[in-house]
């Protein structure tokens, strides 16, 4: 028996090993890739710039990827996330395409994800644990491109991502949130 061939099994709360080239039942693709919780989920929203997208509705899941280290990170050392757009009543463009981005918050960093073919299952990566995901109509996919041309179609932001500095809150009213780039 080699170690290739075995395959987990679940029944009825117990672990199997199991042989021969099956593959991994539904139960356990699900506990590889399990929902995202409340917290790793945000919506995506309409910004109604673009004719014929504001009906659509959107949900971006984020989990981070899996990896025998247990904790995926960049060579910077930020952590990376994976994450899923989910959209609804989103129709692709007749010409151009739509081309989803992620930023960090201060917009002064932006990486070009890929082309949206799909409304139902989009997947990327981020290296930020605050970041911004912007979909953009624009006249073709560039992977090059420093940043969007085009109007942005929808957008949201990670849930870290609405955190910031306790500075002019509770004792530390003396500080004002406006030098930290809060209002």
């Amino acid at each position: 028996m080699r170690w290739s061939s075995l395959v987990l099994t679940p029944l009825v709360g117990v672990l199997a090993l199991g042989v021969g080239g099956a593959t991994l039942g539904a139960e356990w693709e699900a506990c590889l890739q399990p929902a995202s919780p409340e917290y790793y989920q945000f919506a995506m929203v309409p910004t109604g710039r673009v004719p014929g997208t504001g009906n659509a509705r959107g949900t971006a899941d984020v989990w981070f990827p899996h990896t025998p280290f247990g904790v995926a990170v960049s060579p910077d050392g930020s952590y990376r996330y994976e994450f899923r757009l989910r959209f609804e009543r989103l129709r692709l463009p007749r010409q151009g395409s739509f081309v989803v981005w992620v930023t960090t918050t201060d917009l002064d960093q932006v990486e070009a994800v890929g082309e949206l073919t799909d409304p139902a299952a989009f997947e990327g990566e981020v290296g930020w644990n605050k970041f911004l995901v912007v979909v953009t109509h624009e006249d073709a996919f560039d992977p090059e491109a420093a940043t969007w041309q085009g109007p942005v179609v929808i957008r949201g932001m990670s849930r870290s991502g609405m955190m910031h500095t306790m500075a002019g809150h509770g004792p530390f009213e003396q500080e004002k949130c406006s030098s930290y780039g809060y209002e």
